[in-house]
């Protein structure tokens, strides 16, 4: 949090839930990443997924969905971050690690768990 503070206290932005506009189907979709972070010329986008009980693993998910929004933005990488919440999870110590990957369409996205 502390970083963050400094990024906006030294000039940048920090959006939540930034829009990245719309598309018009048989349903309406809206595209709203979860966090957008701006400071000078960098921009960053970053999309955060909780894994919890009973449902799978949301990496490919997330992925496939950061990967959407980056394109939408003009930016070739993001952050994808997984909080695990599932009973049976690893401690911290043993689950928390970082992992760069390349999307089908050549996209870096770092993938973080905690």
């Amino acid at each position: 949090m502390a970083f963050l503070h400094r990024v906006v206290n030294g000039g940048g932005t920090l959006e939540r839930e930034y829009a990245i506009g719309s598309e018009l189907t048989s349903q309406r979709l809206r595209y709203r990443m979860d966090l957008c972070l701006k400071y000078g010329s960098v921009t960053l986008g970053i999309e955060l997924k909780v894994w919890r009980n009973k449902k799978k693993d949301p990496q490919v998910d997330g992925l496939e969905q950061l990967d959407s929004y980056l394109a939408r933005l003009g930016l070739e990488s993001g952050w994808l971050i997984i909080f695990e919440r599932r009973t049976n999870a690893l401690p911290i110590e043993e689950r928390l690690g970082t992992e760069v990957i390349t999307t089908e369409k050549g996209r870096s996205i770092t993938v973080i768990r905690a």
